[in-house]
């Protein structure tokens, strides 16, 4: 769990274009990789939650961003554990295979953001949390591993700022809370 005074779990969306349909023979080996890969993360130490699709064991049929898109929604205990699994396990093979699957995007793919505990995402929510960093830049409501905030600025700021223009002009004040990270 977090450090934090609240209960708070981290959300994480992340979205990849396909160079080629899933059932394409080039993608064959990162079709491959994801049993393995996602079992890995349900018993990572801080992992809470995966979206599926149901009937299946991964979201890979669920195309909310666009018909050549994957999404990948998880909720993690904190920022570590979900670093950890990301840069500290098998799964660093695949980020470092991406580009023979993936488009190189030019703008944001991948968000995060604080949830209270128990909160499980919808992915309309995370479409939204992604589309606010395109937008505005890192905040307290949508930021990434590299622009992180603490759980309890996010929180104080949702219930003083919502999101948008506002939340990215209230983030320069929150620069010393952010630090605590």
């Amino acid at each position: 769990m977090t450090s934090s005074t609240y209960a708070a779990h981290l959300a994480q969306l992340n979205v990849a274009t396909l160079r080629h349909p899933l059932d394409d023979p080039r993608m064959a080996p990162f079709v491959e990789m994801l049993d393995p890969i996602n079992d890995v993360a349900d018993v990572t130490p801080g992992f809470v939650w995966r979206l599926v699709e149901e009937g299946t064991g991964d979201a890979t049929g669920l195309r909310p961003a666009g018909e050549n898109v994957i999404v990948n929604l998880t909720v993690w205990e904190s920022r570590e554990a979900l670093w950890d699994f990301t840069y500290r396990s098998g799964h660093l093979e695949v980020m470092r295979r991406r580009r023979e699957w993936f488009e190189r995007h030019v703008e944001a793919h991948m968000v995060l953001w604080w949830v209270p505990a128990g909160h499980l995402p919808t992915v309309a929510e995370a479409l939204e949390r992604l589309a606010g960093l395109r937008a505005d830049g890192p905040s307290p409501r949508a930021f990434t591993f590299t622009s992180s905030y603490a759980a309890e600025v996010a929180f104080r700021r949702e219930q003083a700022v919502p999101s948008g223009r506002a939340a990215r002009d209230a983030r320069t004040t929150d620069v010393e809370d952010a630090v605590a990270l």
